[in-house]
């Protein structure tokens, strides 16, 4: 079977994210799909079922009667409020593709990125339009929207655009599994900002895997942290309450105010990054009773975090912690008491359990490459137990970054099916290894393993072992000069309470003696103290082990001088 007829949509319904709308607005169009904190915080501003239908069905009419048709590629650029929901549920009824670009992104690549989406509109709160201007983005728009006041430029406000189309009744495209839904950038927080393809069957399959493996129900309430999220939410029924925050700096938030909302509207799942996990871990309050379910994502959730947030979650709580990328998401998932049970295994060198595939994804290792693969073949397959690069086929797997045909071909392997049909293989880009249990340990990004004289080094299987001093905030391993002779370096922070001459015996004695006792860092003799992690803002974990290398060749080269 191929795999595009897989994961379509519920009969009768069209293969389009925002199909469940109709039927949630005839079946409990009272029940609140979206709250937001108005002014001074208070949840003043909501909207029911029945709200968000109708209304985005009159925003989507209009949308199609200014020239944002089916196909049309959208950039989309406002702040998590009812017009971000309203708007992107009305472009994916018109058949238009949104275009998002990842908050985390430098903001010297978005230009490039806005660029490269070639987009016929653009959609954006007044501080965007101006930057527009300014700046030059997207010259390709010919159609002009704001989210607010139009302070002068030409286009047409969402308010306008909405009462152009509130006459025109209902409104779905009746979408296909394969047509392009949207484009939705990666932070380039390990290379340059790619766009992702996704297609209408992608997102379905995203709203299946993840109930299906957590076992999601109508009627909850959701916190989702990062507002992208919240729009698989009414697919499932759920109310959002999204929180009071910046969602670009999870690790600024104030639990004080997450705690509030959960505590008032019965918040029963929680979605947030690990940066905002630590926020709630360190925070130390309980989470209300209410709080059925916990879920991580977009970066490994360090281990001291899922032990103190699981202390602080309901007994009979779940915390799970998936793993995936933009281009393909979930392909395993691993629940906290499991993960905390691996914390030995990972602080000896192990890496990162992340747990069992997602049904029906199938989860291969490959051997260690940087070279294209045009075609599958079961030769590329590493034996059991070895590490190698992760590969996914699943519905979930996208098939194509938009305009980057040599990215594309470094991460997708065509693979011929028995039954005469084919499927996209996405190389993850990052390395592990299955264990005799079937679960998988990730160890790390392909483009940042050390390849030393005596063998390469992996960040996930050297990093936990030195994280687990207790003087040691976290660490990053890099390599320096040229792969195969590459020389190990460990990036260090430590606890900011360190005096000089501690932070010093860190250095000198504690690590080096650390890395003696365990065989496979024993070639790692450079432990470097850096002030502060260049890290992605949104995820605040992802660290930027390529700007910490350029780094530490300066620091070293000045020592040996």
């Amino acid at each position: 079977m191929n795999e595009a007829s897989r994961h379509e949509a519920r009969p009768g319904e069209a293969c389009n994210i925002a199909a469940a709308l109709p039927r949630l607005a005839r079946e409990c169009p009272d029940r609140v799909a979206i709250r937001c904190p108005g002014k001074g915080g208070r949840y003043d501003v909501e909207l029911d079922y029945a709200q968000l239908d109708a209304r985005s069905d009159a925003i989507a009419a209009g949308l199609v009667r200014i020239g944002v048709v089916r196909g049309s590629r959208t950039v989309v650029m406002v702040r998590p409020s009812p017009e971000f929901f309203l708007l992107m549920f009305a472009l994916f009824k018109a058949g238009a593709v949104p275009v998002l670009v990842d908050p985390g992104i430098d903001k010297r690549a978005l230009k490039q990125c806005l660029d490269e989406a070639q987009a016929r509109a653009f959609i954006g709160i007044p501080l965007a339009q101006v930057a527009r201007i300014a700046l030059g983005w997207a010259k390709s728009a010919q159609i002009v929207v704001t989210a607010g006041p139009r302070l002068g430029w030409s286009g047409h406000t969402l308010a306008e655009v909405e009462r152009l189309g509130a006459n025109d009744g209902p409104q779905l495209a009746d979408t296909k599994g394969d047509e392009v839904a949207a484009i939705l950038f990666t932070s380039g927080s390990t290379g340059v900002p790619k766009g992702v393809v996704y297609r209408h069957r992608h997102f379905v399959a995203q709203i299946d895997m993840p109930r299906d493996a957590f076992g999601m129900r109508a009627g909850g309430v959701a916190l989702p942290t990062f507002p992208p999220f919240a729009l698989f939410d009414p697919a499932l029924g759920l109310t959002s309450v999204i929180p009071d925050m910046d969602p670009t700096r999870p690790a600024r938030a104030d639990p004080r105010k997450l705690h509030a909302a959960m505590k008032e509207f019965g918040v029963t799942q929680l979605f947030g990054s690990p940066a905002l996990m630590r926020v709630l871990a360190e925070h130390g309050e309980p989470l209300p009773e209410t709080v059925l379910r916990a879920t991580s994502a977009g970066a490994p959730v360090p281990a001291e975090v899922v032990a103190k947030l699981r202390k602080l979650l309901p007994k009979d709580a779940q915390f799970w912690t998936p793993y995936g990328a933009t281009e393909c998401l979930p392909v395993a998932v691993i629940e906290g008491r499991e993960l905390q049970a691996t914390r030995a295994a990972s602080e000896t060198g192990a890496g990162t359990c992340v747990g069992r595939p997602v049904p029906p994804n199938e989860v291969r290792i490959i051997q260690i490459g940087d070279e294209p693969i045009a075609e599958w073949s079961d030769e590329l397959l590493v034996k059991p137990g070895r590490i190698g690069e992760i590969t996914v086929a699943g519905p979930t797997a996208t098939d194509l970054y938009f305009n980057r045909d040599e990215a594309t071909r470094a991460a997708k392997i065509r693979e011929r099916l028995a039954d005469g049909g084919e499927r996209i293989v996405h190389r993850m880009g990052d390395l592990g290894w299955f264990d005799e249990r079937g679960r998988l340990w990730f160890c790390g990004r392909k483009s940042q393993r050390v390849e030393t004289a005596t063998g390469p080094l992996y960040t996930e299987q050297v990093e936990p072992v030195f994280n687990a001093h207790p003087w040691v905030r976290r660490s990053a391993l890099v390599g320096i000069g040229k792969y195969g002779w590459q020389v190990p370096v460990l990036c260090v922070e430590t606890d900011r309470r360190l005096g000089r001459a501690q932070r010093d015996d860190l250095l000198l004695s504690q690590l080096p003696e650390l890395a003696l006792a365990h065989p496979h860092l024993r070639g790692i003799r450079d432990f470097l103290l850096h002030p502060g992690f260049p890290v992605d803002i949104r995820h605040n974990a992802k660290i930027g082990r390529e700007k910490l290398a350029v780094w530490a060749a300066r620091k070293l080269k000045r020592v040996s001088a």
